[in-house]
Formats: C-alpha cells, sequence, structure tokens
C-alpha cells in the first residue's frame, strides 16, 4: 500500500526504530496510527487523520518505519537464539576482520569460512553421537539399557546394520532442521535483492544492496554436502571396522571425495561470491548436494544389508577419532585466523603511520576511558585515546574475528559435548554395578566440557577482577558528572544521586565486556587441542590428576558442574528468546545482540539468521527516494540500531536524494560498538561521508547513562569546545539524564533515568528535530 503525502507536508520526520520492537504508535508517540506502505514484517505508519495532534515537532508530518519483525517471526527467533547462536556469531566474525581487500584480509575470510563448515560438521557429529554413537550401538545390545524403555526394546532383535541405519534418519533429520530454520525466512527478503550499485565507495553502502542470495544457495550447498557426507563416512567407517568390503571401501573413497571437495570449494573465493547466477558454480555445488544426497542414501541401504558380522566394542569405530579430529582441527583454523587477523592489524597500522607521517596516536577519546575528568568535567574519553583514526584501540580493534570466532566455536562444542554427555547420563542411570556395562560419551567430549568449565571460571576471575579494578574510576568520574550535572542537589536527592552514579559506572562497563570476551576465546582456544587426550584413551580425570594432583573424583565433579552449567546457558537461552516478546526492557539487552548478529548478510554460514538488511535498507531506500522526489524534506531519526540502518542507506543514496535529507541519531552506536567491532566497515571516514552527505544536517543525542550508545565525533559537554574541528564537532550534544533528582511539582517521584530508552516526548529531542527541519527549509527557500 502507498500514499501520497499531502501538499502541506514540507518536511517529512521518519522514525527508524532500534531493538526494542515497540509498535508504530510508541514509536510515533501518537495513540492511533495507520500503514502507508510496506507490510507487516517490515511497514510505514502514520497517525490516523482526523485525531488531533497528529504532526511533530515544528509541524512536521511524522512517519514510523516498524522493521522488528524482519529479523524473524517469534517461534522462529526462540528456536534459532538456541540452535543457531554459534552459527550467527560465526557468520558475524568474517564481518569483523581488519581490512578486506588484501591477501590477509581474503585468507581470513577463508579460514572464518572453513571454521564455519566445521561447525556444521560438529553439529552432525553431535546427533550422530546420541543416536549411534549411544542409543544405536551402546544401549540397543545392552540388556539394562534396554529394561523399562519398550520405544528402543522392539529394536533389540535386529540386525546391528539395521539399527544403524534406522537411528542415523535422527542425525539427518538434525540437519534438514537446521537447515530449515536457517533458510526459511530468507524467502521473504527476496523480492528486495538488487545488484550491486552503491553511491558510496564504503563497504557499508553495499549492505542491503548486495545480493547474497546465490552466495547462500551455494554456501547452503556446500554445507548440506559436508553434513550429508559427515554422516555417511561415520557408517562406513563404522561399517569398516567390522569387516572392511568392497563396497564399503568404495563408499568411504566416494564420501572422502565429495567431502574433499565441499572443504575446497567453501575456501573458493571467486567461485562461491563472485560467479553470476546461473553459471557453473551453481550447477557445481547443487551436482554435488544432490551427489551427497544419493551417496547418503546408498550407505544406508549398504549397512542395513550387509551380511558381514559386526563386532560389538566399546564406542562405535571411528566416530571419537572424527570427534577429536575436528575439533583438533578448529584449533589450528583459530590459530591460524588470530595469525592472519594480527597480520592484517599490523599492516594497517603501517599504512597508517605511513599517510600520516608519525607513529604518535590522535588523542581524540574514547568512549569508555576512566581517567579522572578535568574540572570541566568534559568525560575522559578523550585521555584514554582514541588511536589514529579515532576510532580506538579496544581488545577486539581488529582481532574481532578471530575472538568471536573461538567464542561461537567454543560454544559450539560446549553444547554439542554436554547434549551427548547428557543423553549418556540419561541411558546410564539403570545400569547395575555388578558388571553391566557403563554407557559413556566419548572421552573428548569430557575433555570439551572441561575446558569450557575451565573457560568459563576463568571468564568469571576476569569479570570480577575488571569489575573491582576498574570500580573506583568508574564511580570517580560518575561522581564527578553527577556534581556537574546537579551542582545545588539538595540533601534529601542523594540516595538518588547514588542511583544515577551507579548508573553512569554500570554503563561504563560496556568496553570491558570485550576483555571478558578476549580471556574465554584465548582459554578455548588453548584448550581445544585436548581432544586430541581423548583420541589417546586419556581421561580428564586422570590426567589432571597426574599433571596438578587434583584427585579425580574433584575433576569429575567439575565435569558435572560443567555440564550443568552448560544446560543452564542453554535454557537461558531458550527463556531468553522467549521473555524478549514478552518484556521490552528484556529484550533491549538480549535483542541487541540478535539484531547486531543478523544485521550483516550471510557469507560465512549459511545456516545462520537471514540478514534483515537485505530488505530493510532497499525498502528505506525507496520511500526515502519517494519522499524526496515528492519535494518534500526528509529528516531521518534513528534510535539505537536504527541509527545504524540510516547510516547504511545514506551512503546508497543519490545525491540529489542525500540535498534533502537531514540526520537525528540517539542512543547510536554507531562509534561504541559497530566502529570497535567493525573496523572495515564502520570507520571515521565513513561516518564524515554520512555527515557529508547530508550536508552536516546531523544532530546525535548520546546520555552518559546509556551502556550501548554515545557520542559520534566529540564526546564534550555543552559549555566545551569540542575535540574536532569543523562541521564534525557540531554533530554530538551530551543530555542530562535524568532531567532532575527531585519529583516535579505534582509529582511523588523523581524523574526516570532513561539510559538506552529512546525519549521522542523529551523536549530536548523535539527541539533537535525542530532545528533540523528549519535547517531543511531553510535550504529550500529559493534563492
Amino acid at each position: 500500500m502507498t500514499s501520497e503525502p499531502g501538499a502541506s507536508d514540507d518536511v517529512v520526520e521518519l522514525r527508524v526504530h532500534g531493538v526494542s520492537g515497540a509498535d508504530a504508535e510508541q514509536i510515533l508517540d501518537r495513540p492511533h496510527s495507520h500503514q502507508v506502505a510496506g507490510d507487516r514484517n517490515g511497514g510505514f505508519y502514520r497517525p490516523r487523520p482526523g485525531y488531533p495532534d497528529t504532526g511533530g515537532p515544528a509541524g512536521v508530518t511524522l512517519e514510523a518505519y516498524r522493521w522488528s519483525e524482519l529479523p524473524s517471526g517469534t517461534t522462529v527467533r526462540t528456536l534459532s537464539l538456541m540452535f543457531l547462536l554459534p552459527f550467527m556469531l560465526c557468520n558475524v566474525a568474517i564481518w569483523m576482520r581488519p581490512a578486506p581487500g588484501d591477501k590477509a584480509g581474503s585468507g581470513v575470510k577463508a579460514l572464518c569460512r572453513l571454521l564455519a563448515l566445521s561447525l556444521t560438521m560438529l553439529y552432525v557429529l553431535a546427533a550422530m553421537g546420541v543416536a549411534l554413537e549411544l542409543i544405536a550401538w551402546r544401549c540397543v545390545p545392552n540388556p539394562s539399557c534396554l529394561a523399562g524403555r519398550p520405544w528402543l526394546s522392539w529394536l533389540s532383535d535386529r540386525p546391528t546394520g539395521l539399527t544403524l541405519a534406522v537411528f542415523a534418519l535422527l542425525p539427518f533429520g538434525a540437519l534438514m532442521l537446521v537447515w530449515l530454520l536457517g533458510v526459511r525466512p530468507g524467502r521473504n527478503f527476496d523480492a528486495f535483492h538488487t545488484p550491486i550499485s552503491t553511491s558510496g565507495s564504503h563497504q557499508l553502502s553495499a549492505v542491503g544492496q548486495w545480493d547474497s542470495g546465490p552466495t547462500v544457495d551455494r554456501l547452503c550447498s556446500l554445507h548440506g554436502a559436508a553434513g550429508l557426507m559427515t554422516l555417511g563416512l561415520g557408517l562406513v567407517a563404522a561399517r569398516i571396522g567390522s569387516g572392511p568390503s568392497p563396497l564399503s571401501v568404495t563408499l568411504a573413497v566416494v564420501s572422502g571425495a565429495v567431502l574433499v571437495v565441499s572443504i575446497v570449494l567453501v575456501c573458493a573465493h571467486p567461485f562461491v561470491d563472485l560467479l553470476p547466477t546461473g553459471s557453473y558454480a551453481d550447477r557445481i555445488s547443487r551436482g554435488l548436494r544432490n551427489l551427497a544426497f544419493v551417496l547418503i542414501a546408498v550407505v544406508l541401504v549398504a549397512v542395513s544389508v550387509d551380511p558381514t558380522p559386526w563386532r560389538i566394542r566399546d564406542g562405535l569405530p571411528g566416530y571419537a577419532t572424527a570427534v577429536g579430529l575436528v575439533i583438533s582441527s578448529q584449533a589450528v583454523l583459530l590459530f591460524l585466523l588470530g595469525t592472519g587477523a594480527l597480520i592484517a592489524r599490523s599492516r594497517q597500522r603501517h599504512s597508517t603511520a605511513d599517510t600520516t607521517g608519525s607513529g604518535e596516536p590522535v588523542d581524540r577519546g574514547d568512549a569508555g576511558g576512566d581517567a579522572p575528568p578535568a574540572p570541566s568535567v568534559e568525560p575522559d574519553e578523550a585521555r584514554r585515546g582514541f588511536g589514529r583514526d579515532g576510532l580506538g584501540a579496544g581488545p577486539l580493534r581488529g582481532l574481532g574475528a578471530p575472538v568471536i570466532a573461538a567464542t561461537a566455536t567454543g560454544l559450539a562444542v560446549a553444547i554439542s559435548a554436554d547434549l551427548v554427555y547428557r543423553v549418556a547420563d540419561f541411558l546410564n542411570r539403570r545400569a547395575d554395578a555388578d558388571g553391566e556395562r557403563e554407557i559413556s560419551p566419548p572421552l573428548g567430549y569430557k575433555w570439551a566440557i572441561f575446558v569450557f568449565l575451565v573457560a568459563a571460571a576463568a571468564t568469571l576471575l576476569a569479570a570480577l577482577i575488571i569489575g573491582l579494578a576498574s570500580r573506583i574510576p568508574r564511580m570517580r568520574t560518575a561522581r564527578a558528572t553527577v556534581a556537574h550535572d546537579f551542582p545545588d542537589a539538595p540533601p534529601a536527592a542523594r540516595y538518588r544521586l547514588h542511583q544515577v552514579e551507579r548508573m553512569i559506572a554500570r554503563a561504563r562497563f560496556t568496553e570491558r565486556v570485550e576483555s571478558l570476551a578476549v580471556v574465554y576465546a584465548c582459554v578455548v582456544g588453548v584448550g581445544m587441542p585436548s581432544s586430541l587426550l581423548g583420541m589417546l584413551g586419556l581421561a580428564p580425570d586422570s590426567t589432571v590428576q597426574q599433571l596438578t594432583g587434583i584427585p579425580a573424583a574433584a575433576t569429575n565433579f567439575g565435569i558435572q558442574m560443567g555440564s550443568f552449567l552448560i544446560a543452564a546457558v542453554v535454557l537461558a537461552l531458550l527463556v531468553g528468546g522467549i521473555f524478549a516478546y514478552r518484556t521490552s526492557r528484556f529484550r533491549r539487552y538480549v535483542g541487541v545482540l540478535w539484531d547486531l548478529g543478523t544485521f550483516w548478510p550471510r557469507v560465512a554460514h549459511p545456516f545462520a539468521p537471514p540478514c534483515y538488511a537485505e530488505r530493510a535498507v532497499p525498502e528505506l531506500s525507496r520511500r526515502i527516494g519517494y519522499l524526496a522526489e515528492q519535494g518534500h524534506g526528509v529528516l531521518l531519526t534513528g534510535h539505537s540500531h536504527g541509527s545504524v540502518l540510516l547510516a547504511a542507506t545514506i551512503l546508497q543514496l543519490p545525491p540529489e536524494v542525500c540535498g534533502r535529507l537531514a540526520l537525528l541519531t540517539y542512543g547510536s552506536p554507531l562509534r561504541r560498538l559497530y566502529a570497535r567491532l567493525f573496523p572495515a566497515y564502520v570507520s571515521d571516514e565513513v561516518l564524515r561521508d554520512v555527515g557529508d552527505r547530508v550536508n552536516w544536517r546531523w544532530i546525535n543525542l548520546w546520555r552518559d547513562t546509556d551502556p550501548i550508545g554515545g557520542w559520534v565525533f566529540s564526546p564534550h559537554r555543552p559549555e566545551r569546545p569540542p575535540t574536532v574541528s569543523g562541521a564534525a564537532g557540531t554533530v554530538d550534544r551530551r543530555l542530562r539524564d535524568p532531567v532532575g533528582v527531585l519529583p516535579p511539582p505534582g509529582d511523588s517521584v523523581p524523574h526516570p533515568i532513561l539510559g538506552h530508552w529512546p525519549g521522542e516526548s523529551d523536549p530536548r529531542f523535539e527541539a533537535a528535530v525542530a532545528e533540523l527541519a528549519g535547517r531543511l527549509r531553510e535550504h529550500d527557500k529559493p534563492a
């Protein structure tokens, strides 16, 4: 549906919400609205005509773009949070590489894709561990395990090969399920795929215009083929372990060849990304996938009808080795990824030093510093050092790819290990103590749980140390800020002042989370090779006791606690996905991770949730272009992640449209999160280009109490000069939060502490809208 703007609508304020998922009435701050364009997933709304006060500040026409349903629906999002989170994080890692375009950047991209493929194989191996290793191989031949379990006992007298073939359908179905979860919602965006025709030269300008459909289709085929061949090789290896036959050896060779080809093609950047739709790349990848389906069918039939006797022994033949090899290869990939990121970061630093002519950093401030403020209470960001490009040199600066990839891999290994461990514990509860065979998971999974426990303990200890070490400077800065904002507060406001101080101090902990991610990633990366010890038959309890003297019982207890901790994490993800839809405040923090991750196109892991920017950015571009063509100025107001969508949109609009735009951002994570985590896509140059395109009709509102958003160019207070020169110094405006610490007249409670909440009804927000609308009208006046 469409709506023609009225003739008197000289300026249209287009509001784009953040991760809060508010409805149209909340975004517009009006009680009644109607849809003027789009659909229920992503639509444009205006106040319903006929009601009073349908206009905005300074007489602008209000319009809202609601995109909260684009990432996925309620059920899909809840399931995806639990099943696809490692895939999503691995896909995000490829976008955090420091310098796309050079050889090191290309190598980082290939390593990220290999790591993503290994996660798919690990997922299939985990399902095989439950269905084949524990149930079909260990439980079905065990009378004590079958006792009281009629859903298994009917297979007790069936041939071993047939039992394995039947239970192999479970990992096959698991692979199809995760494929469906990752691919199905992407159909909503097919109509919005457009060829690259960006008007900007920056990488961020391609987000939303680049058609990722061919890349995702090819990666889906390659990942599907690799997953199916992982299952097929597992069955064939078990068959060969009990007695090889010409057919089983042939199937092993062919399946291995398909797997190797899939691995090689995943690394081939031109094959996956650059060839057009309908080229030989599509035919090869789909042919490989179809061949994998045929092979897995042949393997299932061959295993079920092969008359060669099976030699039942502890553990499915070849399974523990496969687990150890996959986890060990992930450790090697993480090491190479870290090395490649360091090389790319070093080259970028040398290049910057050569262009600036000095190796000294430019002191432009940072959003998270804690040095004592100057008497003018200018924030301590300027003392912490932003680096030459003004974007900060945090722990993840240029190293986000290996850190996030290690986090994704560690989480995937931990969940896979705990799944097998919990099922083994469930099946083993009926085992007798007088000789019945114990049903236990492979030792590699026990080592994985042990490593997760150590990583979690190290991260918790690091959080405690960092929190305590930074508390004094954070509180000192918070007290100075509060003292400056409320110099004449009466004694009755003491408690409220303490609340504001604590809020500011907590908001300043955001940058420290990067250090915690680095600690967790390092421990996981160092500990993952321990899976090789499981391949050698070395158990964690005895090995740890020999090396450290810690009793074996204590190690086993720790593994049990680690297993419960992983289960708690999975349960927390499930509960978080549910409550993110029932509590807007809760979603504001859960959703920031989700919306940050699904903003980027799927170029590493095809089973990650689909990229909503592929629809949101083109949809915004079309609507903004339409409004501008009607002769109206367009004031773009973006809260939180909405400011990122608007920045990507502005970078691809033609100059004639940008000439009729103004930009108001608030609670924006453009610099505080995106510039630090995605330095190749959001840089000082990119942000300045956004300002140039709108002729610096840009105001950014920020609060000290906001743990997510912040300033974009300069952290100065209103009474202080900006830390950057030129038009960029006029963009940022700090808002005191809260407005007051005493209850206003006629009220019994003080003003709320807004933090990251939007504030469209704030008079200071309305004043910024009025100012930008006036500048647009001044621009449109005839000479």
